[in-house]
């Protein structure tokens, strides 16, 4: 149907039709609504990753600040007489602000693991992440950890690993570090550590 027919349908006149034609070819309605269904993903992908990243880096930073706080008392012998575990409860304590951890924790969802230990130098120190293997997410390999803090004037590390959860499912695979064994990724592997040598206290 031309725009002469229309007109007689409608009983306007044809110049009043074109001019209702042409709007209706250059009408943008709807434009705004299909760029954003377009650009929501990548936007919201952005922002739970960012989100996330924030508070991950903020959880980073009390964890090391808890690593710091307890091997100042390792090197001023503040905390000689403690055993492992009320060493470990001191660090929760550290760290409850935004880490959940407990004095003992089931070995198969443990989610802190702390390694504190003396060493005949400086050099000897290791200054990798143990891994089981060198595959990607390769679990953590705990087991040489131990509490075993040196006396005066001894060398020691304090390291804390904790797995922290990522709850978006949007950014998991590209934040995430580390897994267990026979399931998806949903760890990212926060690590703090302390080297230093202790005072000669008493």
């Amino acid at each position: 149907m031309d725009v002469t027919e229309l007109a007689v349908q409608t009983g306007k006149p044809p110049q009043q039709k074109r001019r209702i034609y042409s709007r209706f070819r250059k009408s943008q309605d709807g434009t705004a609504a299909i760029e954003f269904a377009l650009l929501a993903f990548p936007f919201f992908l952005l922002i739970f990753a960012t989100i996330e990243a924030f508070i991950a880096f903020a959880g980073e930073q009390v964890l090391s600040n808890a690593v710091d706080t307890m091997a100042r008392q390792v090197r001023t012998g503040q905390i000689k007489n403690l055993s492992a575990e009320q060493f470990r409860t001191k660090f929760c304590a550290e760290v409850s602000l935004m880490i959940t951890c407990a004095e003992k924790e089931d070995p198969k969802d443990r989610k802190l693991y702390l390694d504190v230990r003396q060493f005949a130098s400086f050099a000897a120190i290791p200054n990798y992440i143990p891994k089981v293997d060198n595959t990607l997410y390769s679990e953590l390999d705990p087991s040489d950890f131990e509490y075993n803090p040196g006396g005066p004037q001894s060398i020691n590390i304090v390291r804390a690993y904790y797995r922290w959860e990522v709850m978006t499912d949007l950014v998991r695979p590209f934040i995430t570090n580390i897994r267990k064994e026979g399931e998806m990724p949903r760890d990212y592997l926060m690590v703090a550590t302390a080297a230093f040598r202790n005072e000669n206290y008493p």
